[in-house]
């Protein structure tokens, strides 16, 4: 198993566990939202597993063709058996972006809708291009970005102000976007009772990455008028 970050690779040892986080084997960045130890690579049973061991941060899990995604949680942990794994995770400001490739997948996915149930993508979401734009806003620090590495989600004022809106439209598209994948299953786009779906912005750039909703081909949307 390799792990990519920034451009620098490094190769897992089935005998030693690998921790990623702001004081881990591979330490990520000194940012204060971020966990010291916030996942864990370890072989175990014949296979290699990504655990979360944080206590607050999530991580968005996909396959690199972004067919099949996972919400992996404080505590929960999943194998990695493709051939390639995109990990991205937002701490404070900051969406971070890593890769795990490994020399013997023990499964190849051949389902290019992504049928499979839980937290994975179930076939493509249908989005009117004022929609698409709203994420593309949102995510065009990571569309420039050539590979792996950090990037800071502006905020909606910012991505207003990108597309030219009043901040009333784009909070309204938003709104619709968020309740759309939200009912496709896609989690952490809408607050719960008495909760506030403060981090939706993030939670919405990192699906919308994973799952290849949104493309650098589609940075064009951000120069038309929409």
């Amino acid at each position: 198993m390799h792990v990519e970050f920034c451009g620098e690779w490094t190769q897992l040892e089935e005998e030693n566990s690998f921790t990623i986080g702001r004081g881990g084997d591979l330490q990520i960045d000194d940012n204060p939202y971020l966990h010291r130890h916030f996942l864990q690579i370890g072989f175990h049973d014949g296979l290699w597993w990504l655990s979360n061991t944080g206590s607050q941060l999530s991580a968005t899990v996909s396959d690199t063709a972004g067919s099949v995604q996972a919400f992996l949680a404080p505590g929960a942990r999943l194998p990695l058996v493709f051939a390639g794994t995109t990990v991205l995770f937002t701490a404070g400001p900051t969406t971070y972006e890593l890769t795990l490739v490994g020399s013997e997948p023990t499964f190849e996915n051949s389902d290019p809708t992504g049928t499979s149930g839980g937290d994975t993508t179930i076939g493509p979401v249908l989005l009117t291009d004022s929609q698409k734009a709203v994420i593309v806003a949102l995510a065009e620090p990571l569309l420039r970005r050539d590979g792996t590495g950090t990037s800071a989600i502006p905020s909606s004022k910012v991505a207003a102000a990108r597309l030219g809106w009043e901040m009333t439209r784009f909070n309204r598209k938003l709104d619709n976007v968020c309740d759309k994948l939200d009912r496709r299953g896609i989690r952490g786009l809408r607050g719960g009772p008495g909760q506030l779906a403060t981090n939706r912005r993030a939670r919405l750039v990192e699906h919308a990455i994973a799952s290849r909703l949104v493309t650098p081909e589609d940075l064009s949307l951000l120069e038309l008028s929409l």
